[in-house]
């Protein structure tokens, strides 16, 4: 599941705590700026999962995930994508994965089919960011 081959299967970067050190909180707004042009064949995906059950994050709009290919997917003028988790959705930004107060949460980044750019880290995900 898991390469190192450009252009073939998968690869997954996680993380528990944001660009601060600071552990990710349900409480809390999250931005992930995903830059434009990501290193990939096929699609990326940001899924957001639960700390204590290691399952995708329940939440009442039963949304877990943001991806590339989603058709509803709103790009900033460059090619770029910013993803917010947050309780509540940013006003005026539709790209959310609902987090839910007093849980734990983690996300996972697929690159699936990643290409040269990832390996050679000519292109870098940023980290995830608290926001004010």
């Amino acid at each position: 599941m898991v390469t190192k081959t450009p252009g073939v299967g998968s690869v997954y970067l996680g993380a528990y705590k944001d660009k601060a050190g600071d552990w990710l909180d349900g409480a809390n707004t999250y931005r992930l700026h995903v830059p434009p042009n990501a290193p990939v064949k096929q699609f990326w995906s940001l899924t957001v999962y639960d700390v204590d059950t290691r399952m995708l994050i329940q939440n009442k709009e039963q949304k877990a995930d943001r991806s590339s290919h989603q058709p509803d997917l709103v790009k900033n003028a460059d090619g770029s994508v910013d993803i917010y988790v947050a309780p509540k959705a940013p006003a005026g930004f539709e790209n959310w994965i609902p987090s839910v107060p007093g849980k734990a949460w983690f996300p996972y980044f697929r690159f699936y089919a990643p290409t040269e750019a990832h390996f050679n880290r000519t292109w870098i995900l940023p980290d995830i960011e608290k926001v004010q």
